[in-house]
């Protein structure tokens, strides 16, 4: 940023929060805002900043804004109104294509708890793949969710008065929102308690409807009241459909003062833990934070949540996040990077062999995203493994980097993306890509997951090198053997082999008595070497994928 802009910038954020976070009123000079808004996307674009260490959080308090909102790589939009009603910006809250002529890349951005009253041809712009949420979000107008080749995407407790139009998305889950209309769907779209979704007609057509969303809590939101900020945590609803905006669900209120503000610039390990250690919430503000030891969550209805997408590191093969096993623990708003040196786990949910009893107060996790390599060389076994029981999972990408800085076969090592061994965890939008042995390990009971995308791994470098006992290849998808009970919804398994003929024996494993428990999977075959296939989608059933046969199909 300018000297100029940075001097412009200095009038936007006189808070607590940190140089890169802004807070916004509607008395203030609309022209200045956007100025500050067009600079910060300036520097945000792809290919160039995909990886770039700036962070940004754009608050705005209630009233009406006049402002084209160009939302880029690491920027959260959020107003602070007790309802997204409150806040509404007459314009455009918006991501779009820059160069390449897709969204492919369009990751790491998100708009919460604000109305849009689009100015363009009543439609508003959210063209975006992986890690960028919609939530709280009121369009009064029309949707688009692409703008070229796309690959996102997720949407929750949104409402849109006219019609989504999903183009050439190739997934999306949509939970508990409404719309008048949606047109258009590829492999994989899914909606969970969702008023008006398409009619199921698969395979025909790519919908899953499930009819209400059995329990979840929606993300804690920002709002403010009198002269300082507070935040809500909804409580949990069962058997929902639709919006939930007026907080029926016996809300809890957290003031700022109860939250250790962490900046990157001062923060570190030590300084996070000892504010737990007096019980403390803690606030991360948008920055890079390296840290040498792991942040020890103990204490039951901790609330750990990030701004800006906050990028968390371990430099010593640390874990990155500890959760004791212990009720109603929520942590949100993170994107967990691997270190240089390698670490078992980046986040660990209970102890292993945890086994308390956290049915009446679950804990939750919303909006975490977890990366190796891409940014930076990054080793890990696995990125999150959950060990205690009644998790509940709200919108998680876990990608192993398919390009970016440190990325090879045998430099972003990184076996799996998760592993559940906690029994009665649920999720909502599980993303998982491209690690070099099972996406998903599921050994816990009564696991369900609401909507799964995955690609397989790019690169591995031979047939005799990814496979394992007789078995070719890894499936993405795997239910250990001594599971009895778990379902799943719309799963959608992708596979891109470019460096050698690989061969995998299925998409999806489980035991056999598990197969009709997943429901709607789709297998494709995207590009690659085309002597490369993937030869059933579950437990050597269903049809076969290669360069001839691209898409293969099961109810």
């Amino acid at each position: 940023m300018s000297k100029r802009a940075g001097e412009q910038a200095s009038r936007f954020n006189r808070s607590p929060l940190g140089e890169n976070v802004f807070v916004f009123d509607p008395s203030m000079n609309m022209a200045e805002i956007q100025a500050l808004i067009d600079t910060i996307y300036s520097g945000q674009l792809f290919p160039e900043n995909e990886f770039t260490q700036n962070r940004y959080a754009l608050l705005f308090k209630p009233g009406v804004y006049h402002l084209d909102v160009k939302v880029g790589y690491y920027t959260h939009v959020m107003g602070l109104g007790i309802s997204p009603e409150e806040t509404v910006i007459v314009g455009a809250v918006r991501s779009v294509a820059s160069q390449g002529g897709h969204v492919l890349c369009n990751f790491w951005r998100a708009a919460e708890n604000i109305t849009i009253l689009p100015a363009s041809d009543s439609v508003n712009t959210w063209a975006v793949s992986q890690a960028s949420p919609l939530r709280r979000v009121y369009i009064k107008g029309d949707l688009k969710l692409f703008d070229g080749p796309s690959s996102g995407g997720f949407m929750a407790n949104c409402r849109i008065d006219g019609t989504v139009y999903s183009g050439s998305q190739q997934q999306w889950l949509t939970r508990n929102s409404v719309f008048n209309k949606w047109i258009g769907g590829v492999w994989n779209m899914v909606y969970v308690g969702t008023i008006n979704a398409p009619e199921e007609n698969w395979p025909e057509k790519p919908y899953t409807a499930v009819a209400v969303t059995p329990e979840v809590r929606e993300k804690p939101y920002w709002v403010f009241s009198g002269k300082e900020l507070m935040l809500k945590i909804p409580g949990i609803k069962k058997n929902s459909c639709g919006v939930d905006w007026n907080g029926n669900h016996q809300e809890r209120t957290l003031a700022l003062k109860d939250f250790y503000i962490a900046k990157a610039a001062a923060d570190n390990s030590k300084t996070i833990n000892k504010a737990l250690k007096k019980g403390k919430h803690i606030l991360f503000t948008p920055g890079i934070y390296f840290l040498s030891e792991s942040i020890r969550v103990f204490r039951p209805g901790t609330v750990i949540i990030g701004l800006g997408f906050p990028t968390l590191i371990p430099v010593n093969g640390n874990k990155v996040i500890e959760i004791s096993d212990k009720d109603g623990i929520t942590v949100a708003g993170l994107l967990i990077d691997a270190g240089k040196i390698p670490s078992e786990t980046l986040m660990q949910v209970g102890e292993p062999g945890s086994k308390n009893d956290h049915e009446s107060n679950p804990s939750f996790l919303f909006d975490l995203f977890f990366r190796v390599g891409g940014a930076r060389e990054g080793n890990v076994s696995r990125c999150l493994t959950i060990n205690s029981n009644d998790v509940y999972v709200d919108h998680i990408w876990i990608w192993r980097a398919d390009h970016g800085n440190g990325v090879g076969w045998n430099k972003n090592r990184c076996a799996n993306g998760l592993v559940v061994n906690g029994n009665d965890v649920t999720i909502y939008g599980l993303f998982n890509e491209h690690f070099q042995e099972y996406q998903t390990i599921w050994n816990g009971e009564n696991g369900r997951v609401y909507f799964y995308q995955s690609e397989m791994p790019y690169d591995p470098p031979s047939v005799d090198e990814w496979k394992h006992g007789t078995t070719f290849g890894y499936a993405s998808y795997k239910v250990a053997d001594s599971v009895n009970v778990h379902h799943a919804w719309g799963l959608g398994i992708y596979n891109v082999f470019y460096d050698a003929p690989i061969v995998v024996d299925q998409a999806i494993e489980t035991p056999p008595a598990l197969e009709d428990s997943l429901y709607h999977k789709v297998i494709f075959w995207l590009n690659g070497n085309r002597e490369s296939i993937v030869k059933s989608i579950i437990n050597g059933k269903g049809g076969y994928v290669n360069a001839s046969n691209r898409k293969a199909v099961m109810k």
